[in-house]
Protein backbone atom coordinates (compact mmCIF):
# COMPACT_ATOMS: atom_id res chain seq x y z
CA UNK A 1 0.00 0.00 0.00
CA UNK A 2 1.27 3.46 -0.87
CA UNK A 3 1.02 6.05 1.87
CA UNK A 4 1.14 9.80 1.18
CA UNK A 5 4.30 11.55 2.28
CA UNK A 6 4.30 13.78 5.34
CA UNK A 7 6.57 16.85 5.25
CA UNK A 8 6.13 18.81 8.46
CA UNK A 9 8.77 21.44 7.72
CA UNK A 10 9.27 22.81 4.22
CA UNK A 11 9.90 26.33 2.89
CA UNK A 12 7.51 26.08 -0.04
CA UNK A 13 7.70 29.77 -0.90
CA UNK A 14 11.49 29.70 -1.26
CA UNK A 15 11.59 27.36 -4.26
CA UNK A 16 12.24 29.20 -7.52
CA UNK A 17 9.27 27.43 -9.10
CA UNK A 18 7.06 27.44 -6.01
CA UNK A 19 3.72 27.51 -7.88
CA UNK A 20 4.68 24.44 -9.92
CA UNK A 21 6.03 22.68 -6.81
CA UNK A 22 2.76 23.34 -4.97
CA UNK A 23 0.80 21.90 -7.89
CA UNK A 24 2.99 18.78 -7.79
CA UNK A 25 2.26 18.39 -4.07
CA UNK A 26 -1.45 18.46 -4.82
CA UNK A 27 -1.10 15.84 -7.55
CA UNK A 28 0.95 13.57 -5.29
CA UNK A 29 -1.34 14.02 -2.30
CA UNK A 30 1.57 15.09 -0.11
CA UNK A 31 0.88 16.57 3.33
CA UNK A 32 3.02 19.69 3.74
CA UNK A 33 3.48 22.20 6.51
CA UNK A 34 4.73 25.22 4.58
CA UNK A 35 6.73 27.33 7.02
CA UNK A 36 7.52 31.01 6.63
CA UNK A 37 10.50 33.03 7.79
CA UNK A 38 8.73 36.39 8.21
CA UNK A 39 5.13 37.45 8.89
CA UNK A 40 5.17 39.54 5.70
CA UNK A 41 5.69 36.36 3.70
CA UNK A 42 2.65 34.62 5.15
CA UNK A 43 -0.13 35.89 2.87
CA UNK A 44 1.78 35.21 -0.33
CA UNK A 45 2.85 31.78 0.89
CA UNK A 46 -0.69 30.91 1.92
CA UNK A 47 -1.79 31.63 -1.65
CA UNK A 48 0.33 28.67 -2.78
CA UNK A 49 -1.92 26.40 -0.70
CA UNK A 50 -5.20 27.65 -2.16
CA UNK A 51 -7.34 24.71 -3.26
CA UNK A 52 -5.14 22.14 -1.52
CA UNK A 53 -6.32 21.15 1.94
CA UNK A 54 -3.19 19.05 2.45
CA UNK A 55 -0.90 22.10 2.47
CA UNK A 56 -1.05 24.21 5.63
CA UNK A 57 0.84 27.47 6.01
CA UNK A 58 2.64 28.26 9.25
CA UNK A 59 3.23 31.80 10.48
CA UNK A 60 6.86 32.33 11.39
CA UNK A 61 9.74 34.63 12.18
CA UNK A 62 13.05 32.84 11.79
CA UNK A 63 15.60 33.36 14.60
CA UNK A 64 18.41 34.17 12.17
CA UNK A 65 16.57 37.29 10.97
CA UNK A 66 14.69 38.11 14.18
CA UNK A 67 16.88 41.17 14.82
CA UNK A 68 15.94 42.56 11.41
CA UNK A 69 12.19 41.99 11.72
CA UNK A 70 11.22 43.12 15.21
CA UNK A 71 8.79 45.56 13.65
CA UNK A 72 6.81 42.63 12.19
CA UNK A 73 5.65 41.32 15.58
CA UNK A 74 2.41 43.36 15.48
CA UNK A 75 1.71 41.85 12.04
CA UNK A 76 2.41 38.40 13.46
CA UNK A 77 -0.18 38.98 16.18
CA UNK A 78 -2.70 40.26 13.65
CA UNK A 79 -2.30 37.21 11.40
CA UNK A 80 -2.18 34.59 14.14
CA UNK A 81 -5.97 33.97 14.28
CA UNK A 82 -5.82 32.87 10.62
CA UNK A 83 -3.71 29.75 11.22
CA UNK A 84 -3.31 26.82 13.61
CA UNK A 85 0.40 26.56 12.80
CA UNK A 86 3.44 28.60 13.83
CA UNK A 87 6.88 28.24 12.29
CA UNK A 88 9.65 28.58 11.68
CA UNK A 89 10.51 30.16 15.00
CA UNK A 90 13.01 29.41 17.74
CA UNK A 91 16.58 30.19 18.72
CA UNK A 92 19.95 29.76 17.01
CA UNK A 93 23.09 29.65 19.13
CA UNK A 94 25.51 29.51 16.21
CA UNK A 95 28.49 31.89 16.50
CA UNK A 96 27.28 34.14 13.68
CA UNK A 97 23.94 34.69 15.45
CA UNK A 98 24.98 34.97 19.10
CA UNK A 99 25.34 38.74 18.88
CA UNK A 100 21.60 38.90 18.18
CA UNK A 101 20.63 36.61 21.04
CA UNK A 102 18.62 39.23 22.92
CA UNK A 103 16.50 39.97 19.84
CA UNK A 104 16.02 36.24 19.22
CA UNK A 105 14.81 35.72 22.78
CA UNK A 106 12.48 38.71 22.59
CA UNK A 107 10.85 37.42 19.39
CA UNK A 108 10.63 33.81 20.57
CA UNK A 109 9.05 34.66 23.91
CA UNK A 110 6.69 37.19 22.32
CA UNK A 111 5.44 34.52 19.93
CA UNK A 112 5.07 31.89 22.64
CA UNK A 113 3.10 34.36 24.75
CA UNK A 114 0.88 35.28 21.79
CA UNK A 115 0.26 31.61 21.05
CA UNK A 116 -0.65 30.97 24.69
CA UNK A 117 -3.21 33.79 24.64
CA UNK A 118 -4.63 32.45 21.37
CA UNK A 119 -5.32 28.97 22.76
CA UNK A 120 -2.13 27.28 21.58
CA UNK A 121 -0.78 26.31 18.17
CA UNK A 122 1.19 23.50 16.55
CA UNK A 123 4.68 25.03 16.50
CA UNK A 124 7.71 23.95 14.46
CA UNK A 125 10.85 25.10 16.25
CA UNK A 126 14.47 25.70 15.30
CA UNK A 127 16.85 24.89 18.18
CA UNK A 128 20.32 24.62 16.66
CA UNK A 129 22.95 25.00 19.44
CA UNK A 130 20.16 26.34 21.64
CA UNK A 131 18.12 23.34 22.79
CA UNK A 132 18.31 24.13 26.52
CA UNK A 133 17.29 27.76 26.00
CA UNK A 134 14.40 26.66 23.77
CA UNK A 135 13.19 24.15 26.34
CA UNK A 136 13.52 26.71 29.14
CA UNK A 137 11.32 29.11 27.17
CA UNK A 138 8.76 26.40 26.42
CA UNK A 139 8.64 25.60 30.13
CA UNK A 140 7.78 29.24 30.83
CA UNK A 141 4.89 29.07 28.34
CA UNK A 142 3.32 25.64 28.84
CA UNK A 143 0.10 26.71 27.11
CA UNK A 144 1.80 27.82 23.89
CA UNK A 145 0.75 24.63 22.13
CA UNK A 146 2.43 21.52 20.79
CA UNK A 147 6.14 22.03 20.08
CA UNK A 148 7.67 20.08 17.20
CA UNK A 149 11.46 20.27 17.34
CA UNK A 150 12.68 20.46 13.75
CA UNK A 151 16.01 18.75 12.93
CA UNK A 152 16.84 18.33 16.61
CA UNK A 153 20.60 18.29 17.25
CA UNK A 154 20.89 18.71 21.00
CA UNK A 155 22.41 16.36 23.54
CA UNK A 156 20.84 13.15 24.77
CA UNK A 157 20.01 14.79 28.10
CA UNK A 158 18.32 17.67 26.28
CA UNK A 159 16.41 15.15 24.18
CA UNK A 160 15.27 13.35 27.32
CA UNK A 161 14.03 16.62 28.77
CA UNK A 162 12.20 17.46 25.53
CA UNK A 163 10.51 14.06 25.57
CA UNK A 164 9.42 14.55 29.18
CA UNK A 165 7.96 17.93 28.21
CA UNK A 166 5.81 16.36 25.50
CA UNK A 167 7.70 17.64 22.48
CA UNK A 168 7.35 16.09 19.05
CA UNK A 169 10.17 15.74 16.51
CA UNK A 170 10.41 16.17 12.74
CA UNK A 171 13.17 14.15 11.11
CA UNK A 172 14.54 14.74 7.63
CA UNK A 173 17.04 12.99 5.36
CA UNK A 174 19.80 15.40 6.39
CA UNK A 175 19.43 14.69 10.09
CA UNK A 176 19.81 10.92 9.74
CA UNK A 177 22.95 11.05 7.60
CA UNK A 178 25.10 11.24 10.72
CA UNK A 179 25.60 8.52 13.31
CA UNK A 180 24.76 10.99 16.07
CA UNK A 181 21.51 11.96 14.35
CA UNK A 182 20.48 8.31 14.09
CA UNK A 183 21.34 7.75 17.75
CA UNK A 184 19.01 10.61 18.72
CA UNK A 185 16.24 9.24 16.50
CA UNK A 186 16.47 5.84 18.22
CA UNK A 187 15.70 7.55 21.54
CA UNK A 188 12.68 9.48 20.28
CA UNK A 189 9.16 8.20 21.06
CA UNK A 190 7.93 6.38 17.96
CA UNK A 191 4.49 7.96 18.23
CA UNK A 192 5.88 11.54 18.29
CA UNK A 193 8.09 11.44 15.21
CA UNK A 194 7.08 12.81 11.81
CA UNK A 195 9.09 13.37 8.64
CA UNK A 196 10.28 16.61 7.05
CA UNK A 197 12.55 17.82 4.25
CA UNK A 198 13.53 21.38 5.24
CA UNK A 199 13.56 21.97 1.49
CA UNK A 200 14.98 23.77 -0.31
CA UNK A 201 17.74 23.99 2.34
CA UNK A 202 18.53 20.27 2.43
CA UNK A 203 19.89 18.51 -0.61
CA UNK A 204 20.13 15.09 -2.23
CA UNK A 205 22.42 14.44 -5.16
CA UNK A 206 23.35 18.13 -5.31
CA UNK A 207 19.79 19.39 -5.75
CA UNK A 208 17.28 20.69 -3.20
CA UNK A 209 14.87 18.19 -1.73
CA UNK A 210 11.35 18.75 -2.98
CA UNK A 211 8.35 18.80 -0.61
CA UNK A 212 7.50 15.29 0.53
CA UNK A 213 10.80 13.79 -0.65
CA UNK A 214 11.32 11.92 2.60
CA UNK A 215 12.43 8.48 1.43
CA UNK A 216 15.85 8.96 2.99
CA UNK A 217 14.27 9.69 6.35
CA UNK A 218 11.84 6.77 6.04
CA UNK A 219 14.66 4.35 5.23
CA UNK A 220 16.74 5.54 8.18
CA UNK A 221 13.74 5.35 10.50
CA UNK A 222 13.09 1.81 9.32
CA UNK A 223 16.60 0.84 10.41
CA UNK A 224 16.31 2.68 13.72
CA UNK A 225 12.89 1.18 14.43
CA UNK A 226 13.74 -2.22 12.95
CA UNK A 227 10.72 -2.26 10.72
CA UNK A 228 9.89 -1.94 7.02
CA UNK A 229 9.83 1.48 5.30
CA UNK A 230 6.14 1.04 4.46
CA UNK A 231 5.41 0.44 8.13
CA UNK A 232 7.33 3.63 8.94
CA UNK A 233 5.20 5.49 6.39
CA UNK A 234 2.02 4.17 7.99
CA UNK A 235 3.19 5.03 11.51
CA UNK A 236 4.28 8.54 10.54
CA UNK A 237 0.98 9.18 8.77
CA UNK A 238 -0.99 7.98 11.82
CA UNK A 239 1.10 10.16 14.14
CA UNK A 240 0.70 13.15 11.84
CA UNK A 241 -3.08 12.74 11.78
CA UNK A 242 -3.14 12.55 15.56
CA UNK A 243 -1.01 15.69 15.80
CA UNK A 244 -3.18 17.77 13.48
CA UNK A 245 -6.38 16.57 15.15
CA UNK A 246 -5.20 17.93 18.50
CA UNK A 247 -7.37 20.47 20.27
CA UNK A 248 -5.11 23.51 19.83
CA UNK A 249 -5.93 26.55 17.78
CA UNK A 250 -9.37 25.50 16.56
CA UNK A 251 -10.23 23.50 13.47
CA UNK A 252 -7.57 22.09 11.13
Amino acid sequence: MNFPSVDLHCHLDLYQNSTLIAAQCRKAGTYVLSVTTTPRAWRGTAQLAMGNARIKTALGLHPQIAHERLDELPLFDMLLPATRYIGEIGLDGGPQWRSHWRAQMHVFEHILASSSRAGGRIITIHSRRAATAVLDALARYPDAGIPVLHWFSGSKSELSRAIDMGCWFSVGPGMVQSKRGRELVRLMPLDRVVTETDGPFDFVGGRPLEPGEVDGARNALSLCWRTKPEEVAARVLASFRRLVSSAVGGAA
